[in-house]
């Protein structure tokens, strides 16, 4: 409130709201994206340009909340159309155009010139040098035509390392059944009334325990909880959910198809929950879940080798990384691995595992549970994984925080710079890596070490991609307005302009001057959206007045 002599003091300013966060929570109110990006769209022919704001397509509450709805909402749709089809999915591919033969046959002209003269030896390096050049521009035109995948392997690519197969000992044997071409799981009729029906299964699984805890999900003994193997096996879960869905497949004898979603427990360890078309029994899936595990062979990382400002100095000349007492080159990775391999007696890195609770039930299509698991596998697809749950109290703050700082130096991969504390070289090293501050997601708090997906969705789920589901709602939202889809898709890369039909899009910059505040293109995208909502219930309205006067004509 004003003083008496009708000046404001700071205290009082800083108190009143800011017109930006207004605008971003009626935008959030109303179902806007609170973070639109502006795109510059110049008509060809004319030369006039336009910007035009996208929705930012955040999958997390925390960034956008109604970027993550929809998300979340498309999800929803893909898990209730693939969870109980009575009907193998059909993904035959298309027949290539004649365009991407066109492409594959010019990539394959150059890579024989390419393979030819670097075997006779007759080419300089710059020719060779420009023929790849040549092969990685056709690379990018083939990807651009349509097509999937690689036209041709690298050149020279890197061998693989193989180890055994031998299942461990401690790990029990698994049946196999022969595999069906089939991803439809068994179907039971009644006998009283000949009615056939296809349940399928809703499944629970967790990792292994690493100390006591208490109902708020707190270790009872902090000192004593592993934190150590808690971070690892949240590194390496999504490999172990693939080895599941490996064993999973070979017992039950058929091509198994799954929707599934990872999400925190209150100790913050990732579990799985995963709806799978067909049913087996129950304890085939403990068995299985108890014989899967998965190997980390990586070189041993639990003796510190460098810390603190004793760290390795990266060599200009070399590109390798010395020791800072002596000069000498640190192992690079191909020689950790190989001293790995050498070593008869060697041990992986880690072992991870399931736990021992095991939790399935049936689900029969229609049925209230199904509605009940498919809104409980969409539940926390928009929350940071380190706020679900949210950490209330001190003692789970903390927890947060041992848990953040174990994963601080371990090693998420083979190019993690943690290595370097290690006494070894992180694959590919560059300069500039430094251990502790490793960029990948796993060591990012809002993760908590799984930098996998968060949800895990089989080929032959619903026969359709989160594009499709997306393309299904608009055409549905179209048809109802009485619009015409042109059937064209618009939007531009980071790297430059891209030209769709007579318009050529690329990124706009904040600050350029026809580009308006952002506080204004909120508010013009609330009334946009207020508009077509409105639209829409106008258009629902009156379709259904058409269908009741044909119901009672």
């Amino acid at each position: 409130m004003p003083t008496v002599t009708g000046k404001t003091t700071r205290a009082e300013r800083l108190a009143r709201p800011l017109a930006r966060e207004v605008a971003e929570q009626i935008a959030a109110d109303k179902g806007v994206c609170i973070r639109p990006v502006s795109l510059r769209r110049t008509d060809i022919a004319t030369g006039g340009t336009e910007i035009i704001d996208v929705p930012c397509g955040a999958t997390l509450e925390s960034r956008c909340p109604a970027c993550a709805k929809r998300k979340r909402s498309i999800r929803r749709t893909q898990c209730e159309e693939g969870w109980h089809l009575a009907e193998e999915p059909v993904n035959a591919p298309e027949e290539p155009s004649e365009v991407q033969r066109d492409w594959v046959a010019k990539r394959a002209v150059v890579t024989a010139e390419r393979d030819r003269l670097a075997a006779d030896g007759t080419a300089s390096a710059e020719e060779l040098a420009a023929l790849d050049a040549a092969i990685a521009d056709l690379d990018e035109e083939i990807t651009a035509s349509g097509l999937r995948g690689k036209a041709a392997p690298p050149s020279s690519p890197r061998p693989r390392r193989v180890r055994s197969t031998r299942r461990r000992q401690d790990a029990p044997d698994l049946p196999k059944r022969q595999m069906k071409k089939t991803t439809l799981g068994r179907s039971f009729e009644d006998p009283a009334n000949g009615k056939v029906f296809r349940p399928s299964m809703f499944l629970t699984l967790t990792l292994d325990s690493y100390g006591r805890v208490k109902s708020d999900g707190t270790p009872v003994d902090p000192v004593g909880y592993d934190y150590r193997r808690a971070a690892r096996d949240a590194i390496h879960f999504s490999k172990l959910v693939d080895r599941f869905v490996q064993n999973l497949r070979r017992v039950a004898g058929y091509d198994v198809q799954y929707f599934a979603s990872v999400e925190p427990q209150r100790r913050l360890a990732p579990h799985l929950h995963m709806a799978v078309r067909g049913t087996l029994p129950r304890a085939e899936l403990r068995q299985v879940a108890a014989a899967t595990y998965h190997q980390v062979w990586w070189p041993p990382a639990d003796e510190v080798v460098y810390d603190g400002a004793n760290l390795p100095v990266h060599d200009e000349a070399t590109g390798n990384y010395l020791d800072p007492a002596t000069g000498e080159v640190l192992p690079t990775w191909d020689e950790a691995l190989n001293a790995l391999d050498s070593d008869p007696g060697a041990e992986p890195f880690h072992v991870v595992r399931f736990g021992r609770q095991v939790d399935a039930k049936g689900v029969v299509a229609g049925s209230a549970d199904a509605d009940r698991c498919v809104r409980y596998l969409a539940k926390y697809l928009t929350k940071d994984i380190a706020e679900s749950p949210p950490a209330e109290s001190s003692a789970q703050k903390h927890h947060v925080d041992r848990l953040v700082e174990a994963l601080r130096f371990e090693p998420c991969s083979p190019r993690c710079a943690n290595w370097l504390r290690y006494g070894i070289q992180p694959d590919g090293a560059r300069e500039g890596l430094v251990p502790g501050y490793c960029r990948s997601k796993a060591h990012k708090r809002e993760h908590l070490g799984h930098a996998g997906r968060r949800v895990l969705v089989s080929r032959k789920w619903s026969n359709k991609t989160v594009a499709d589901h997306k393309a299904d709602r608009l055409a549905w939202v179209l048809e109802r307005l009485g619009v015409a889809p042109d059937g064209g898709q618009e939007g531009a890369g980071a790297a430059g302009p891209a030209v769709t039909g007579s318009f050529a899009w690329e990124l706009a910059n904040p600050t350029d001057p026809d580009v308006p505040p952002r506080e204004q293109r909120l508010l013009r995208a609330v009334g946009d959206a207020l508009k077509r909502r409105a639209q829409l219930d106008t258009a629902r309205i009156a379709e259904s007045s058409a269908v009741a006067e044909q119901e009672a004509a």
